[in-house]
């Protein structure tokens, strides 16, 4: 089992920046992928960053460029950097916790609202 919180959402202006963070625990945190997806109302759920336990990342291009993922093994943490928010960027953002042919985890999501 896996426990995923997230924080750090919020309303900001276009062009602002945020912070996400996510909690885990419950596992041995180093061994999984951890991601971020966003879901905004509408649409499906996409991935937005994921970081592997050896360090490969990989961004969606609409977020390149503007958002960094990183994470804290020893804090069991993994963040998203969000600079040079759009509009478009607004939605729920989910933490995510995965591993090969294991059951994937999900936090509850934070809310990103980003205003023109």
């Amino acid at each position: 089992q896996v426990q995923l919180v997230e924080s750090g959402g919020g309303s900001v202006q276009a062009g602002g920046s945020l912070r996400l963070s996510c909690a885990a625990s419950g596992s041995i945190f180093s061994i999984w992928t951890m991601g971020w997806y966003r879901q905004a109302p509408g649409k499906q759920r996409e991935l937005v960053a994921a970081v592997t336990s050896g360090g490969i990342i990989n961004y969606a291009d609409s977020v390149k460029g503007r958002f960094t993922i990183s994470r804290d093994n020893a804090q069991n943490t993994v963040y998203l950097q969000m600079n040079s928010l759009k509009p478009e960027d607004t939605a729920v953002y989910y933490c995510n916790a995965a591993r090969f042919a294991r059951t994937p985890y999900w936090g509850r999501g934070t809310q990103v609202t980003v205003s023109s």
